[in-house]
Formats: structure tokens, sequence, C-alpha cells
């Protein structure tokens, strides 16, 4: 490849993810020549500055029509500006959870680490939802993983945070592998890793054989993926790994790294598997016959997050379960594969990084003052702390899915959505029904600590200006996008074109 050939692509789409890995060098460099001693704190600021700069940049290729680059390995359509602005968003709000992180047990000697690697992290995420080729595509996935692998385990001196890299490492490498050996599949049968080129390919196949080989296929892809959701039955590496990490890198894996899972799974098996034939060109694609796979993943994982919640005294591993039955919820739209199936998971997942990241945000500053992650720590947060305790009750009623909040609008989606397919899921519709009335019972709980239950002490709450930031805009953007949901919705539709470029 000539320069006049590297001078001819649009670089200019590909501003987001340059701002960002501009930013991680920058911070690397950094770590290495500031003296020891200097705190650290800054490079957090600068990562968000240049969060802050990447997501104006991306904002101004909103009216820019679907465009590729690098032999189509590099789209820029609706759907990744569209999930470019979750995974930003959020990564910004955890910097600000990570800038105010003060651990008991230090973490002073990694801190510079931990900014660069996050950004590196996000740069994957991004990859992710631009990837034309299931080579950038892998890439991406393990530019997210192998940094989240070391964050986790970051505070090298604790022995919990040590289990759960562990964990992390070992379940993510089979998971990865999983994954790796269903696309080689789908490459021995096209001959091509390009997602355009494999659709072409495949929706044409008339050899029923190959039809059988891609069915084995996808299940390795839908089973490897789903450790990365942390969706039943291979979620149990994610309360040990969220109970071990910093509650920042915990925060991160629980909306931003789970977001980046869903985005994968849109990208691969709707590309591939959406257009693929089981017996012949006139046959019905095989993610349609693949349905029942996917529901039952979907309803196990809603069961199994919301009932093993109960029984956490732990609040990480309890928000653990949590994610993991909201990573359900969100299979049920993509089961259905409706056509408001991308507005109810878009929908969801900002409703849920706001929801999730505030409560993130007031479980560091209780277990920061009190020095364990117990639920019964949050006993009498209200005679303590009024203010952060109604900002905590109204993150969890809308975890909960209560009227007026985000979650409520969220989970209504996706229960329509059930109903408006070629085939009604009446079955997953009656199990999210009844594991969000489960989980009731635990959300409930954590509000009758805070709010019926004697405090252990009166010591007041100093909340940094970072914890501020994440509360105000988490509690505000809950309670706006429950009230007026087409604020959010009306954005989407506006400049994604109801994603109709996705396929193109």
């Amino acid at each position: 490849m000539d320069f006049e050939t590297l001078q001819s692509f649009q670089w200019g789409i590909m501003a987001p993810e340059f701002i960002i890995l501009g930013a991680a060098a920058l911070l690397s460099l950094l770590d290495l020549f500031m003296p020891n001693k200097m705190d650290r704190k800054i490079f957090g600021w600068i990562g968000i500055a240049a969060i802050l700069a990447a997501i104006v940049s991306l904002a101004g290729l909103l009216d820019q029509p679907a465009v590729s680059i690098l032999d189509d390995t590099f789209r820029l359509d609706a759907f990744g500006k569209m999930f470019k602005f979750i995974l930003l968003g959020g990564s910004a709000l955890v910097l600000l959870l990570a800038i105010s992180y003060e651990p008991k047990d230090g973490l002073e000697e990694s801190r510079g680490e931990f900014y660069y690697l996050f950004l590196t992290a996000l740069l994957g995420a991004m990859m992710m939802s631009s990837s034309g080729d299931l080579i950038t595509l892998f890439v991406g996935l393990e530019l997210l993983s192998i940094s989240s692998y070391i964050l986790a385990g970051i505070k090298k001196r604790q022995l919990q945070s040590n289990e759960s890299a562990m964990k992390y490492v070992i379940n993510g490498g089979i998971s990865t592998a999983i994954t790796l050996f269903g696309m080689s599949y789908v490459y021995g049968l096209t001959g091509s890793t390009n997602l355009r080129a494999i659709t072409e390919q495949l929706s044409v196949l008339a050899n029923v054989q190959h039809a059988y080989l891609l069915g084995l296929a996808f299940l390795m892809i839908l089973v490897g993926l789903s450790f990365k959701l942390a969706a039943a039955p291979f979620h149990m590496w994610a309360p040990d790994v969220y109970q071990g990490a910093p509650t920042p890198v915990t925060a991160f894996l629980s909306v931003v790294s789970k977001s980046a899972g869903f985005i994968l799974i849109l990208r691969v098996l709707l590309s591939v598997f959406g257009v693929t034939p089981t017996n012949g060109p006139k046959s019905v694609p095989i993610l349609l016959h693949m349905q029942d796979y996917i529901s039952f993943i979907a309803g196990a994982t809603m069961i199994i997050g919301n009932v093993i919640a109960l029984r956490q005294s732990n609040i990480k591993r309890l928000f653990a379960f949590s994610s993991i039955a909201h990573a359900g919820y969100i299979l049920v739209a993509f089961a259905n594969l409706s056509f408001i199936m991308f507005d109810a998971i878009w929908f969801y997942l900002v409703a849920y990084l706001f929801m999730n990241l505030g409560a993130f945000a007031v479980i560091q500053v209780i277990s920061e003052k009190e020095g364990s992650t117990e639920i019964s720590k949050f006993a009498g947060l209200y005679r303590r702390s009024p203010v952060l305790a109604v900002v905590m009750g109204i993150l969890i009623l809308s975890l909960a899915g209560f009227p007026g909040t985000a979650g409520f609008i969220g989970k209504l989606n996706i229960f329509i959505g059930a109903f408006t397919g070629d085939n009604s899921h009446y079955v997953l519709a009656s199990i999210m029904i009844a594991t969000t009335v489960v989980s009731y019972f635990y959300y409930f709980g954590l509000l009758t600590q805070m709010f019926f239950r004697p405090a252990a002490s009166d010591s007041k709450f100093n909340l940094p200006v970072g914890i501020l930031i994440v509360l105000t805009v988490c509690v505000g953007a809950t309670v706006i996008l429950g009230i007026l949901p087409n604020t959010a919705l009306d954005f989407l539709h506006n400049h994604a074109n109801q994603f109709r470029d996705f396929l193109q």
C-alpha cells in the first residue's frame, strides 16, 4: 500500500479512536518519566478530557452517511456511532469514580497504569463497534479483554484481587478460544473474514451440510460471547471478579464491558447468521432457527441471576448477580428479533449505564468509609446522609423497574418487543415479569437497611467532586429518561435511521 493510497482514506471517521489512542500513549509516557511521588490523579482528568474530545468528535460525524475504510475492515455506520456514545459516556463516569477512589489497602504504585490501561480497554470496545471484519473484531475484543484482566488484578498485593484476576483470565481465555473456534468455521466455509463478503457468500448457500457446520459455528460463538456477558450458565466468574476488583473496575466491567459484549453479539450474529439460509437460498436464516437457544440462555440468566442474588450479603456480589439478571433482560430483546430490537437494547444499555454507575458511586463511598462491602454497612444510611440514601433509593428503584424511572421504560420496551416479532414469546415475557418481582426482594432489602435499620455510627460522609458529578448526572438522567424517554429515543431515530445501514 503506497502513501497516496493511505492519504486517500477518510481517516477523519477514526478521529474518536485516534484521540483515545493518543491519550493512552501520552499517559503511558508521562507515567514513565514522572517522579514516583507525584500524584497520578491528573491522569484521570487528562483521560476525561480525551473522552470528552472524542464525544465531540463523534458528534461531528453524526450526519455523515455510512462509510468504510481499510478494505472495509473499519465501518462508521449508525450502529457504531450510537453504541460509541454509550461506551464513551460510561467510561467518562467510571474515570470520575477512579479519580475519587481511595482504597485503604493502597493503589498508589499502580494508579498511573490504571488510567492508560483503562483507555486501551475503551479503545478495544470502540474498535469492536466499528469493525467490519472478524479479525479486527477479535483484535478489539482481545484489547478490551487483556486490559480488563490486568485492571481486575491491579491491586497486586491483595489476595482477593489476585484471585479475581486469575479467574477472569482463565474463563476469559476459554471463552476466547471457543469464540475463535466458531469464527474459524465461518472463515473455512466462506474463505473470507470480511463481514460483508461473508454475508454475500452465505446468502446463496445451497449446501445443507454447510448449514449444519454454520449452526455449530453459531453455537460456539454464542457460548463464547455468553461468557463475556456473564450470561447463565457461563456466569460463575462474575461474582468473584466483581468482589475482588477495585470498585471503578467493577463498574467498568458491569456497564462498559457488558455493552461491548452486546455490540459484538449484534455485529457478528446478525451480520453472519441473520441472512444465512438453512436449506437453500429461499429458506429462513439460521438465526431464526436458533431463537430457542438464545431464549433458553435469556430465561436461565434471568432466573439464576435474580434467585441467587437473594442470598448475597456482600453488596458487590449482589450487584454482580443483578448485572447477570440485567444481561438476561437484554437477551430477551435479542431473542425476540423484533423490529424494535435495536431501540430496546440501545435504550436499556443507556438506562443501565446511569442507574448502575450511580449505584456503584454510592457503594464506593460507603465501602471506603467503612472498609467493607457488606450490605450491613448500609444500615442507617438515611440517618447519616439523607441525600445519599435518597439518591441510592432512586437508583435502586430504577434497577428494580419502577414507573417514573429509566429502568421501567427500558423493561417496558423489551416486554413490548416480546409480542411484536413474528412469534410472540409468552414464556420469556412471563419469566421476565416473575424474575423482576423476585428482584424486588433483594433491592427492597437494601432499601430496608438504608431507611429502617439503626446506624452503627453517626459519622458523616465527605463526597469528592468526582462522586458528586457522577451522582448528579446519573440520578438526573435516570429520572429524565423515566419521565421523558423520547429525549433519548428521538436522538436515536434522528441520527441512526433505525439502523437501516447496519447490513448495507
